[in-house]
């Protein structure tokens, strides 16, 4: 399966400026596979260093971090030349290694010729802790919904939306929606999207989630201190229940009777750290820089991967592609917000907040900044889109660009772009 982030990996490669990159990222969303795959391809030899599975790695470091010393350790290890532009040095797991990860500076420093990647599932928490210096970074996050339309042999279909043909994609819409709905239940989960592209056995599918679920529990106990495991649970277990809720607005009150911010404010950290959950906070004013004028205190709650959602949720495949009318409209309504979440997350469009009046009478779920102003983002799962919010903000604000995204084909009134979900993280084409 192809990664689209192999095109920022190439553009990397190929920088004048490059400094070692850190890959940030969940657990499981593929970044060892895209690293391997990219070395094959683009170099003659992989030195892959992994300190979590083999500790002893971690005494080439203990002594001395210069490059002309760890290099040649490395050689004597593995036993190979290393030539700094043919080979790519892997380090995996480099939380596990503090003297590793001080280590990228001195490269950067003295030995900017050697090609050295490093990556690590909790790098978001230990980075934070421990600054590593000068180097690159990238975020890898699950497969995008082109990137599971390529897995599943839809290239063509892939490609009418990375080139924005709105035209043919109207012709498609019927079998796009479809294929959106096979994707709120599979997810980006590499692991998950290459059962289903060999297979189509949703029973499968929802097992491989089910382990990374029970996976990512065990992490809690592995690397939290044991008094807080438990808040980090509830916060995690609680998640899909806020996304249901009219008012999608984080309670602590609901994570258990009498909660409160300072009771799981450091849960809420970690997993946020760790790329498990994103949080999107509220702001009331749409100036630039939207950041200045953010409301910590207020915010939503998204997991990493919308196929997870659904498992946490219990959500059968018969919900989504035969729902009962009592449920459709919450249920498509959470679903439709994680995705375009996911979406947004994967293509590099930030900053993300929401945007609400005070007295929480209008609310509009995304909101972004572009060309230098603020860019409302309105969510519909069905193609219904009445919007008293998106009427209310656009008055008030009266925005250059509005977004509003659903099953409805491509269109727009005015500033007023209609987009449909499926192309929503192609945003930069439509405006």
């Amino acid at each position: 399966m192809e990664r689209h982030a192999i095109k920022r990996l190439l553009d990397w490669k190929n920088s004048e400026n490059r400094k070692p990159l850190l890959i940030y990222g969940a657990r499981q969303v593929g970044k060892t596979w895209l690293i391997r795959d990219f070395a094959a391809n683009n170099y003659d030899k992989l030195i892959e260093l992994n300190f979590l599975t083999n500790e002893s790695l971690k005494d080439i470091f203990d002594h001395d971090i210069s490059p002309e010393y760890i290099i040649r350790q490395l050689e004597i290890r593995f036993n190979a030349k290393i030539d700094p532009h043919k080979t790519l040095l892997f380090f995996d797991e480099i939380q596990e290694s503090q003297r590793a990860m001080d280590s990228l500076k001195s490269f950067n420093d003295s030995a900017k010729e050697y090609n050295i990647i490093a990556a690590g599932s909790f790098l978001g928490v230990t980075v934070g802790r421990k600054p590593v210096g000068q180097t690159d970074k990238m975020v890898l996050y699950p497969m995008s919904f082109c990137e599971f339309l390529e897995a599943a042999g839809k290239d063509m279909l892939a490609n009418v939306i990375k080139q924005g043909d709105t035209k043919a994609m109207t012709g498609a819409s019927d079998v796009l929606e479809t294929l959106l709905k096979q994707y709120f239940y599979v997810g980006g989960m590499p692991e998950a999207v290459l059962e289903f592209s060999k297979t189509g056995d949703l029973n499968r599918v929802r097992e491989i989630q089910n382990e990374l679920l029970v996976d990512y529990k065990g992490d809690f106990s592995k690397h939290v201190d044991l008094k807080n495991t438990p808040k980090i649970r509830m916060l995690w277990d609680s998640v899909p229940m806020h996304l249901f809720k009219e008012n999608k607005k984080f309670v602590y009150k609901n994570i258990k009777v009498g909660g409160r911010a300072a009771e799981f404010e450091d849960a809420l950290q970690w997993l946020t750290d760790t790329g498990l959950v994103h949080k999107i906070c509220k702001v009331e004013i749409t100036k630039i820089p939207l950041k200045m004028h953010c409301k910590e205190d207020f915010f939503k709650l998204y997991m990493l991967d919308i196929g997870l959602f659904c498992a946490k949720a219990e959500i059968k495949p018969e919900d989504i592609f035969a729902p009962r009318a009592d449920i459709v409209d919450d249920m498509n309504g959470a679903l439709a917000e994680q995705f375009v979440l996911q979406e947004l997350k994967a293509s590099g469009i930030s900053p993300l907040f929401y945007w609400g009046r005070e007295n929480g009478m209008a609310e509009i779920d995304f909101i972004t900044q572009a060309n230098g102003e603020a860019v409302p983002i309105e969510v519909k799962s069905a193609k219904n889109t009445k919007s008293q919010s998106l009427k209310v903000y656009m008055q008030e604000f009266q925005p250059t660009n509005a977004i509003r995204t659903s099953l409805k084909n491509y269109g727009h009134e005015g500033n007023l772009y209609s987009v449909p979900l499926w192309m929503i993280g192609r945003i930069i084409l439509c405006i």
